[in-house]
């Protein structure tokens, strides 16, 4: 007869039979903590993207994303580096070989005397950014559209991903033509049966500021809720680049309208700056969710693009800009009074709600450093100089807007980065 099992011997016995529950139970646990992890900081943490550093994944990364071909290195930040000079490999093209830049952007042949803002390539710290490979990327595009939509700065960046690639395409395969009024620009490339697109639409939302052609309104008004009037033209492209904030900078307030620009009592109320740019935030992503796939489309969305207006920001003279510049700004913590840090904290308070993986391409910081590649007064002028302007060209310089090639093709070669290596 088997001697009676004491209770320690019993309670040992319960616990093996129990082990392999246990077991079951932990295993789970960390399946789920590997799986979901990421989501579970962005619950615990509020995301507010810190200038000069990439923003942190904001979405769930359900499998491969579409168009990726590898993995960028572990713990590499593209966004955070500095600015090398290299003779060997800028410039990716010659202003007189692409003539698709406006005439707005070309600076060598409206007289700019130097070419140094030409000849820098962006350094990640600790990693490098892979080459631009234009066959890659025209590879990728056969059979699809790409389109940018936003501002004249977004146009900018536009015209720079033609320049990068046109050159493979013979010239009776290749035609740019504009259509709505001027809104929509399309390059097409025949034998790639390829579309590469600009859409005008400074607020992304509906505004009275959206023609293409005449559209210098200070009294500027979005429309609540408006995202489709635009949004209908974005269907279909399995490439979106968006960039809006210029146009939102009108001050401390954003009109709004709620209803229609046709109604004849309207009504149009004042919200601050941030919340007016929220709210346009919102309705993109809303929009993003219901008409992209997330398994065979990418959306990107381009920060904030800087200006150097006001010289003592970089410790100029009062009264300097951009004009004259040639040198870049070496502080590395250097963030001009015209890029508003709480603009950055809206977008990622909302991209971090997002169900759809938005690319964030910060390219604000880097661009930060480049006062010296400013379209400044080398550029069409659309009216006639004054006299006074023209002996005082700090008055008229053109402190947003930059010159090609330049520091926007370096834009284009990071969304390539993010496009194949994510």
């Amino acid at each position: 007869m088997k001697p009676p099992l004491s209770s320690s011997s019993s309670a040992v016995l319960r616990k093996a039979r129990l082990s392999p529950y246990l077991f079951t139970l932990l295993a789970f646990i960390v399946f789920v903590s590997i799986l979901y992890g990421e989501d579970f900081m962005c619950t615990l943490g509020q995301l507010e993207p810190i200038p000069g550093r990439a923003m942190s994944k904001p979405v769930k990364r359900r499998g491969k994303l579409a168009f990726a071909i590898g993995k960028g290195e572990e713990g590499c930040d593209i966004f955070s580096g500095r600015w090398v000079r290299d003779e060997l490999t800028r410039l990716l093209y010659e202003e007189s070989e692409c003539p698709y830049i406006q005439p707005q952007l070309t600076c060598q042949e409206h007289g700019r005397p130097d070419k140094d803002y030409q000849k820098w390539r962006w350094q990640p710290h600790g990693c490098d950014l892979p080459s631009f490979n234009a066959t890659l990327m025209l590879e990728t595009l056969r059979g699809k559209r790409m389109m940018f939509v936003g501002d004249s700065l977004n146009r900018g960046q536009y015209v720079s991903m033609i320049c990068l690639l046109h050159k493979l395409i013979p010239n009776d395969q290749k035609s740019m033509k504009t259509h709505k009024n001027g809104s929509l620009t399309v390059f097409k490339a025949r034998d790639y049966n390829t579309s590469i697109e600009f859409y005008w639409a400074p607020f992304l939302l509906e505004s009275n500021s959206d023609n293409a052609v005449v559209h210098r309104i200070s009294d500027r008004v979005v429309r609540k809720g408006s995202i489709n009037k635009h949004g209908k033209n974005w269907k279909g492209v399995d490439i979106l680049v968006f960039n809006t904030y210029l146009w939102w900078m009108t001050g401390l307030e954003m009109k709004v309208l709620k209803g229609s620009f046709e109604e004849e009592n309207k009504e149009i109320i004042k919200v601050s700056t941030e919340e007016a740019y929220g709210m346009g935030m919102r309705s993109m992503l809303r929009w993003v969710r219901k008409n992209m796939d997330r398994k065979k489309t990418r959306v990107f969305f381009t920060s904030m693009s800087p200006t150097h207006a006001k010289g003592i920001d970089w410790g100029g003279e009062p009264g300097e800009n951009c004009y004259n510049q040639t040198t870049m700004i070496e502080d590395p913590n250097y963030w001009g009074s015209d890029s508003r840090k709480s603009i950055m904290k809206v977008i990622g308070e909302v991209f971090s709600k997002s169900k759809y993986p938005i690319t964030f391409l910060n390219i604000t910081q880097l661009s930060n450093y480049r006062k010296d590649a400013h379209t400044s007064i080398y550029k069409k002028q659309w009216n006639p100089l004054t006299p006074e302007q023209l002996a005082n060209p700090i008055s008229y310089a053109d402190c947003t807007h930059w010159c090609l090639p330049g520091l926007q093709d370096t834009w284009n070669e990071l969304l390539f980065a993010k496009l194949f290596y994510p």
